[in-house]
């Protein structure tokens, strides 16, 4: 790393240095008692072997190592450890774990776990993460519980429920004449497709859905689980790149325009917003969203502090509106469109979706009770006729893929995504991104052409589907659902937005929201951050440059490496082309741009750099 900490991540907490373990061709990277980024002759196998526990709202326990051992030779690697997960209660899981790898491409991740008392979890044992790259879509074969084998394939169009159920193996090509046979034993596994969830991977995991969850695991009651990976076949190794070989940028053919970009308000925001309006200029946002939740006070009081401030930064303005529910749909819909009035706010469209679907509901879970969505949408259409009409999910692309809204009465379709439901480290949230371009095609599957809204998406989550709330992180660490995230105040948050961006510009999409203007999604620091409080973030540059390229005609942008650095590139109707690039790494990349008439450049660590 060749900069500040505190000005990459908004934290000085440095995450661990991986351990790459390695066995002739075969290798892997031990992080905090698990596995990344498995690879045989250069090629990646599984993107994680990893043994996790989670508590009731479905986060996930850091346990703490101990007696930790690796013993690393030119053919063979064995690490060894214990670990405890301390629950609520003073409860106490501990595990005894064993990995073993060779270069005959045999690789075993051994653990038994005992609670030392009563310990309640939503789920204890092995996730497998196979990587979507090269694999989406691709042959596999099956083996489940029962004994039978089956060739299918794996999701191309992301799957809203699980793919495979009862698996004891599953094997994938992993190039010509190889392939590798994923085993696993101890429990009973399905896999799901986390794109759903903007993850990069499909996961195959401990427990089905479908069985109660909390459970209890009893204390003293031993619980061993056995993950073998076995890869056959003999690797044909890639030339190795030379190491300072830069990131090719190319640009391609003209497509449709790049989105409007919008920036999300809640009602605690708007007088910062009012005394920072020359700021809020600057950045340039063609709409505002006003959050709307009646199930948390907002009433008349929001609505006129929103009016004020759409008469101050006049442009075009989305009432997200969370329906209640509770009672009759016309008498809700019409009182606020009642209060709208009142308020004097002017609304160029309005989203609405009901409270409860907020909330996920699992695969094998009864749906909970909720107004048909062709009423909620007719008794809005009735109450703001001559506005455009938004629905969809507040939530995620999963809920919106699991329960698909009745497009008909719609003008848009709308929904979110968040890259810590499942894992906070800095890869899985920049690999997140590699996921966008399957949920931008599932939507258009989905729906065909119907104008398309995504966000507000943030790394922070602003609600958790999966529970009962979202983390609290007082601490400012890389928490999973947690409620703000320290990488949000500095330079990965840039190049993030940047990368989120690139990757759904061919969509066509109608609006984009990937920040708020103040608060802990906001483009506005807060005390105690890299720059200083009320200035802007390092992603209000990020932003500022999406608003700026807003109308523009997308080029096809491709870089040589698009897990170093993205690119996203729009031409003025003049013909002027404009063209960000986002390094996605923590070290410094060389970026060679002589196809656009540019010399090399080097790009520092989740630097953000605009040409043209």
């Amino acid at each position: 790393m060749t900069a500040d900490a505190f000005l990459l991540y908004g934290t000085r907490a440095v995450e661990a240095e991986p351990v790459r373990l390695r066995a002739g061709t075969l290798s892997a990277d031990f992080v905090n008692g698990n596995l990344r980024s498995v690879h045989y002759g250069g090629i990646e196998v599984l993107r994680a072997i990893a043994y996790i526990v989670r508590d009731r709202d479905w986060g996930t326990y850091e346990p703490t190592l101990t007696d930790l051992v690796i013993d690393q030779g030119a053919d063979a690697f064995t690490v060894i450890y214990s670990a405890s997960c301390l629950g609520p209660g003073g409860s106490r899981l501990g595990f005894q774990a064993t990995i073993k790898g060779s270069a005959d491409g045999h690789l075993i991740f051994d653990v038994t776990a005992v609670p030392e008392s009563d310990f309640e979890t939503n789920r204890c044992g092995f996730c497998i993460l196979h990587p979507i790259a090269g694999l989406a879509g691709s042959p596999v074969t099956v083996e489940h519980t029962d004994g039978s084998v089956v060739a299918t394939k794996l999701p191309d169009l992301i799957d809203p429920w699980q793919p495979f159920k009862n698996l004891q193996s599953i094997t994938h090509q992993v190039q010509s004449g190889v392939t590798a046979e994923c085993r696993m034993e101890g429990d009973t596994f399905e896999m799901e497709d986390q794109r759903n969830w903007s993850d990069a991977s499909y996961k195959t995991y401990v427990r089905p859905l479908a069985l109660p969850w909390p459970y209890v695991l009893p204390a003293g009651q031993s619980l061993r689980q056995t993950i073998s990976l076995r890869i056959t076949g003999d690797a044909k190794i890639p030339v190795a790149a030379a190491i300072d070989e830069p990131v090719r940028v190319e640009l391609g053919e003209a497509g449709p325009k790049l989105p409007d970009i919008g920036v999300i308000i809640y009602p605690d925001d708007v007088d910062t917003a009012l005394t920072h309006l020359p700021i809020l200029a600057a950045l340039g946002p063609q709409q505002l969203i006003f959050h709307y939740d009646p199930t948390r006070g907002h009433g008349l009081d929001a609505l006129r502090s929103y009016a004020r401030l759409a008469m101050a930064y006049p442009v075009s303005t989305t009432l997200e509106c969370v329906v209640a529910g509770a009672g009759d749909l016309s008498a809700e819909l019409s009182g606020v469109a009642d209060m709208v009035r009142q308020a004097g706010l002017t609304l160029s469209a309005i989203a609405v979706s009901p409270s409860v679907d907020r909330q996920s509901t699992p695969p094998g879970n009864a749906w909970p009770e909720c107004p048909p969505l062709e009423e909620v949408y007719a008794a809005a259409r009735r109450a703001f006729p001559d506005m455009r009409l938004g629905g969809g999910m507040f939530s995620y692309f999963t809920e919106l893929n699991r329960k698909r809204v009745p497009p008909n009465q719609l003008d848009f379709v709308t929904h979110c995504t968040c890259p810590i439901v499942h894992a906070a480290d800095d890869l899985s949230v920049m690999q997140s991104l590699e996921a966008l371009p399957f949920i931008i095609a599932s939507v258009r599957a989905i729906f065909g052409t119907k104008p398309y809204r995504i966000g507000p998406s943030t790394i922070a989550m602003r609600q958790n589907p999966y529970g009962g709330a979202t983390k609290a992180n007082p601490g400012g660490q890389r928490i999973a659902m947690a409620d703000r995230d320290p990488r949000h105040a500095g330079l990965f948050s840039a190049a993030w937005t940047i990368g989120y961006a690139a990757r759904v510009a061919s969509v066509g999409l109608e609006q984009l929201t990937l920040s708020a203007f103040t608060g802990p999604f906001g483009v506005l620091a807060a005390s105690g951050e890299p720059v200083a409080e009320g200035t802007p973030r390092p992603i209000f540059r990020a932003i500022k440059g999406l608003c700026e390229m807003a109308g523009l005609a997308h080029l096809t942008a491709r870089t040589s490496d698009e897990t170093k650095v993205l690119a996203l590139a729009g031409r003025s109707a003049s013909g002027k082309t404009v063209l960000w690039l986002a390094n996605l790494t923590a070290n410094d990349v060389e970026v060679d741009t002589s196809a656009l008439g540019q010399s090399r450049l080097v790009m520092a660590p989740y630097a953000i750099t605009r040409i043209g």
